[in-house]
């Protein structure tokens, strides 16, 4: 069985599993994940563990480029919510409980040291970090034994850069995450801790997105949960207009999102950080498909 490491507890990831996308913020690059208050976050954190999601995903500051927030202002909104959202019981029927002891885990989408270590304390098992990490981040990760996305990034997250060439975007990417595990366990941060992000979108362009898209297989070879956050992003916009410039926005993408979700799950996709019930119902129907060629096989 494969798990991933939450804190005291641990998800099983033997079919993939949904991290619902909770933005506490007015700026998020979809329009309709945009909840603006803590109570307004709950409340939609309700309504996707209701869908069926099996984590939340929660966070405060919008990943696109712009001016810094404090840490303290991000605690504002995000600790509220995340401990309303820890408090959630996960809906199942058989009597059987969740991964955290019938808790739905919530996962804090922070790179700030400080607001990560304050959103352990608020209740959240996981820490979503889309900086690439840093010594501290690893050491309050080991010392907490929380759950940890390592995301792959060029440099400081919300600033723009121009997209890197690659002689082997997957190739180097594999190698990028082998130095970064290696020292996150020098640190004392356990592997069944640490899920792999490809950090589609982030220093990558729509055809290096697609390529690690089908490639994604490798990056699951290394042996860690991969962890894919795909949902409505800039290179579906870019594939179904045909064109950077012309790319749909974000509001028109959840049928190219169904589509992505079920070619990630396909290979090898552990968690899939999502929006929609749409993209919910692809990821479900392609992990038995997946289930069934694994047994077939």
């Amino acid at each position: 069985m494969v798990e991933w490491r939450l804190g005291d507890s641990r998800l099983d990831l033997t079919f993939p599993v949904a991290a619902g996308i909770v933005n506490v913020t007015v700026n998020s690059m979809f329009e309709g994940a945009r909840s603006g208050t803590p109570e307004q976050a709950i409340a939609d954190g309700i309504g996707l563990v209701e869908a069926g999601f099996d984590m939340l995903d929660v966070g405060a500051v919008a990943a696109r480029s712009g001016p810094p927030v404090s840490a303290e202002d991000e605690c504002a909104a995000l600790l509220p919510a995340i401990a309303g959202m820890a408090a959630l019981e996960i809906g199942i029927d058989d009597g059987e409980e969740g991964a955290s002891g019938g808790r739905i885990p919530v996962s804090a989408d922070t790179y700030s040291v400080e607001v990560a270590r304050r959103a352990l304390e608020a209740g959240a098992v996981c820490v979503n970090d889309i900086s690439g990490g840093c010594e501290e981040m690893f050491e309050l990760v080991a010392a907490s034994g929380c759950g940890y996305v390592l995301m792959h990034i060029e440099g400081p997250p919300r600033v723009d850069r121009p997209w890197r060439d690659y002689d082997d975007v997957v190739g180097y990417m594999v190698r990028w995450f082998e130095e970064r595990v290696e020292a996150m366990r020098g640190l004392g941060v356990a592997e069944e801790q640490i899920a792999l992000d490809p950090g589609l979108d982030f220093d990558l362009s729509p055809e290096q997105d697609l390529e690690i898209m089908r490639r994604l297989g490798e990056l699951r070879a290394l042996g860690l949960p991969l962890y894919v956050s795909l949902s409505r992003k800039d290179f579906i916009g870019a594939v179904l207009a045909g064109s950077w410039e012309g790319r749909l926005p974000a509001g028109e993408r959840e049928w190219g999102t169904v589509a992505a979700v079920a070619l990630a799950v396909r290979e090898g996709a552990d968690i899939l950080r999502i929006h929609d019930r749409s993209s919910l119902q692809a990821m479900r129907l392609a992990g038995q498909v997946r289930a069934a060629a694994g047994s077939a096989g």
